[in-house]
């Protein structure tokens, strides 16, 4: 297991992360990649004879099929990178102007062993990549299923280096809404809300200030990451003249 994970997030998220020392996990049919978690990277076509003494076997593939998109619902996501420095990732989760924030593995492990759902703790996995839907057969392939469906991912994604966190029908008490999520007229889909899991502010090891961050964002991050690890390392990502890549330049006190 890697001892470093980084957090990608924009300069609002990740000041509300590190003031009030959580991870946000979002629901698993929340995502932006409409492939991510779907009951369909499962076959359930393939119903033994022996399965169909009771029930049809249309009825049997529905009733399995129809668990797994219930696992999906319930299921909260944390996504972590092994990288800070990716071009990519800095441009499409925060347009350059938010952070990255390092996680201490081994600290933070400590604080989501706790019981925060229907599991123990957190579950940790490395997200596999794929070139095609390799379906597994549901009631054949001897493996994981929750695990395959919740961690494979197509190749274009492999930059990303993911590895996910997840928490199974988090208690009522680690909801929380988003800043000004409550103002939507109506009711709102609990998949919609999102569980913070608070972790101490030893776990923050780092953070990485994109190019772009505005001074005032900046100002206020580097304060309350100070203020909740005094001795966290901060840094200002600059771009390299001689290479298309990103430096990073510590920021001391």
């Amino acid at each position: 297991m890697s001892e470093l994970l980084y957090k990608y997030i924009d300069a609002t998220g990740g000041l509300m992360m590190l003031y009030y020392g959580t991870l946000q996990f979002t629901n698993a049919t929340q995502l932006n990649d409409p492939f991510d978690c779907h009951p369909a990277l499962i076959d359930f076509s393939q119903v033994p004879p022996e399965k169909t003494r009771a029930w049809p076997a249309d009825v049997i593939s529905l009733l399995e099929s129809d668990r797994h998109r219930r696992y999906r619902e319930l299921a909260y996501i944390c996504s972590l990178s092994k990288v800070h420095d990716s071009l990519l990732m800095w441009s499409y989760y925060n347009g350059h102007k938010g952070v990255c924030i390092g996680l201490d593995m081994e600290k933070t492990r400590k604080y989501l062993s706790r019981m925060t759902g229907l599991l123990i703790g957190c579950q940790e996995w490395d997200v596999q990549y794929k070139n095609v839907v390799e379906k597994a057969d549901y009631f054949r392939d001897l493996q994981d299923f929750f695990r395959y469906q919740m961690t494979t991912k197509a190749k274009e994604w492999e930059h990303e280096q993911e590895v996910r966190l997840f928490a199974y029908d988090p208690y009522p008490e680690h909801m929380r809404f988003l800043p000004y999520q409550d103002d939507k007229k109506g009711p709102i889909d609990r998949k919609e809300v999102r569980a913070f899991l608070e972790i101490g502010g030893e776990c923050f090891e780092s953070v990485r200030l994109g190019i772009n961050i505005s001074k005032e964002d900046k100002e206020k991050i580097v304060k309350v990451a100070r203020d909740r690890n005094p001795d966290i390392k901060i840094y200002q990502m600059t771009i390299d003249p001689d290479a298309f890549r990103l430096k990073e330049e510590l920021i001391n006190d």
